[in-house]
């Protein structure tokens, strides 16, 4: 086994998710006030909250240990999954910045849609991350499963905030 250094780790999947990130984390207070962090945790469920943020942290650490690998038709396939996602999660984003009192950002649909386009670029980087730096059980179908369930707790988490608000 050839020894892994740092810049694996800098050269992972992970690297995909740093404008996601960054995004998240410069975008979230322009967000409509159903939405801002206050509002959006009142009175949320535990199971629901350790759920959510349980597969939250595991589905954005894992990337970190997946080589960034395109070798395979697969992964190049999830390359383009995962951008369409990440596209289409900046839209969601957009929507509701720009246009908060319309018919679509009003709509359970369009309130939600930053809850389950992640879903794509999840799918995306399981796709690319066929395996992680160090051999052992994983496989790629078992980031999907965690990916797929810290979606249904965030839909779930922002459809209780939608019935909530409107």
């Amino acid at each position: 086994m050839s020894q892994i250094r740092l810049r694996d780790y800098v050269l992972s999947c992970g690297l995909l998710t740093i404008p996601i990130l960054v995004w998240n984390m410069a975008f979230t207070g322009f967000l409509p006030p159903a939405l801002g962090s206050q509002e959006f945790w009142r009175d949320i469920p535990p199971m629901v909250t350790y759920g959510e943020n349980l597969l939250r942290l595991i589905v954005l650490i894992l990337p970190f240990l997946m080589p960034l690998d395109l070798r395979m038709v697969s992964q190049r396939r999830g390359l383009t999954l995962f951008t369409v996602g990440m596209v289409l999660y900046f839209l969601a984003w957009l929507a509701l910045i720009l246009f908060p009192q319309s018919q679509w950002s009003l709509s359970w649909t369009g309130f939600l849609a930053p809850a389950y386009t992640p879903l794509l670029w999840l799918a995306g980087l399981g796709l690319i991350g066929r395996r992680l730096y160090w051999p052992g059980p994983y496989r790629w179908w078992m980031y999907l499963w965690l990916a797929a369930g810290f979606t249904a707790f965030h839909v779930a988490h922002a459809s209780i905030v939608y019935e909530r608000n409107y």
